[in-house]
């Protein structure tokens, strides 16, 4: 028994004389000492992360790494966005490049263990989906019927689309690709009549179409996939930051508090206008920062409403319908824990 608890021992003394840091990471002071937080994404995508012509990054993902720097500093200007090219980059997590990533591969059982890193709460609910021409009539993915379908030959989309097709008892034509980068090429040139992959990549293919408005995207999901923050494992403060910021943008919109009213709020009388704005009670404390921070956090890029619809709305000449991500009292999934 003594030969065993020897090397707990030891760990614990050097703990004890500093010798060892503590099993949680500080990486909220780090961030204050850099004086900016470094936020990014894997793979640039049309509506969450894309470069405009003065090489600016915009889109969902970035206004989410400016909601949490605004949280943290009260200014959302102080960032540095990195997007990292391939479907799930955790590395630049383990290494301390990045401090977050907004958008990773989907959330998963493997991804969440394995890699030392933390998917923190979804904030974009999506799944494989189906992209047609206005031309072919259909309003749904169950009158799809003898169609040649564009997919991409990897993580479960081919077997997806037999299962779908299966259970609807219709006929389909695989035309497989290796990288989704070729579906649209094959879609433009009439290769398939349709492109299953994940809605988002679907809405980022039709922005690109010559007129959006000739092609559809499907309201069914035939698998699913949760996408959000993902932090570096151990340390249990940054994780909560991280997620109650993305949880005051949800709650800001159930409460009817935008980007816009927010400043005429300080009168409200709604308990739950006045905790979210840090009015009443101080969630900020717990969390090491100020009790505005979620008010912040609103004011620099508004509530989870106003975030989808500058990306995803019907300005940006391929609205998205919100489906999944509508609120959960409106037939969505999005969902925030009470502020109290």
């Amino acid at each position: 028994m003594i030969s065993r608890m020897k090397p707990f021992l030891l760990v614990l003394a050097l703990v004890l004389l500093g010798l060892v840091a503590p099993a949680q990471a500080q990486t909220l002071d780090a961030i204050r000492a850099r004086g900016f937080l470094v936020c990014g994404s894997s793979n640039p995508l049309a509506g969450f992360a894309q470069q405009d012509v003065e090489g600016r990054w915009q889109g969902f993902d970035v206004d989410l790494c400016r909601a949490l720097a605004a949280a943290i500093f009260g200014n959302p200007d102080l960032i540095e966005f990195r997007s990292f090219r391939g479907e799930a980059r955790f590395a630049p997590l383990q290494t301390g490049a990045v401090d977050v990533l907004m958008r990773n591969g989907a959330w998963t059982a493997g991804r969440d263990l394995r890699y030392g890193a933390r998917y923190v709460t979804p904030s974009f609910f999506d799944g494989q989906g189906f992209l047609v021409p206005q031309s072919l009539s259909v309003v749904s993915a169950y009158e799809l019927n003898d169609v040649r379908v564009c997919v991409v030959d990897g993580a479960g989309a081919l077997q997806a689309l037999d299962e779908f097709f299966f259970s609807n008892q219709t006929s389909y034509t695989d035309v497989v690709y290796e990288d989704v980068a070729d579906l649209l090429v094959a879609y433009r040139a009439n290769m398939c009549d349709v492109v299953s992959a994940s809605g988002r990549q679907l809405q980022a293919m039709r922005r690109e179409l010559a007129d959006p408005s000739q092609h559809r995207i499907l309201p069914e999901r035939i698998s699913k996939e949760a996408i959000g923050p993902v932090v570096p494992g151990g340390d249990d403060q940054w994780f909560e930051i991280v997620r109650w910021t993305i949880f005051a943008l949800i709650a800001a919109e159930e409460v009817g508090v935008t980007g816009l009213n927010i400043d005429s709020l300080s009168a409200a009388r709604s308990p739950d206008v006045r905790r979210l704005l840090g009015i009443d009670g101080d969630v900020g404390a717990s969390l090491g920062l100020r009790a505005s921070f979620m008010t912040d956090a609103i004011r620099a890029i508004g509530n989870y409403g106003e975030l989808f619809d500058r990306h995803f709305g019907p300005q940006t000449g391929a609205a998205m319908v919100r489906g999944q991500n509508a609120l959960w009292g409106n037939g969505g999934l999005l969902y925030a824990p009470p502020i109290r």
